[in-house]
């Protein structure tokens, strides 16, 4: 099944991080928005089918306001406040899963099954 998903790992606190924002975006457009659930993923997938093209991409996620919601006390500015992952689709026909492990001073990614 072809299609793009995510979710994202909280690993200050070692475990999946629930409510965080985010966007998928495509040439400067914002294509969808989801917010993670408690597994730190998304309902459904961010794409799918036909609406799923080769490009370049772009998820950006709001981690510095899903720390300060957990209390967590950032400098100002953060030092990750949004975290962007730019990549690229080649085959529309696979599964892309783009997964996030962050914490307030780094992150990492790579594709995922």
């Amino acid at each position: 099944m072809s299609g793009l998903t995510t979710h994202v790992l909280d690993t200050m606190h070692g475990r999946p991080a629930a409510g965080v924002a985010l966007r998928l975006c495509r040439g400067g457009e914002v294509l969808t928005r989801a917010v993670t659930n408690a597994d730190g993923r998304c309902d459904s997938p961010l794409l799918t089918g036909e609406a799923l093209a080769p490009g370049a991409y772009r998820l950006e996620f709001e981690v510095g306001a899903y720390y300060r919601g957990l209390g967590v006390i950032l400098a100002e500015p953060a030092f990750l406040d949004i975290v962007a992952l730019e990549f690229g689709i080649a085959d529309a026909a696979s599964h892309y899963h783009v997964p996030l492990l962050v914490s307030p001073y780094g992150y990492s990614t790579y594709r995922g099954s």
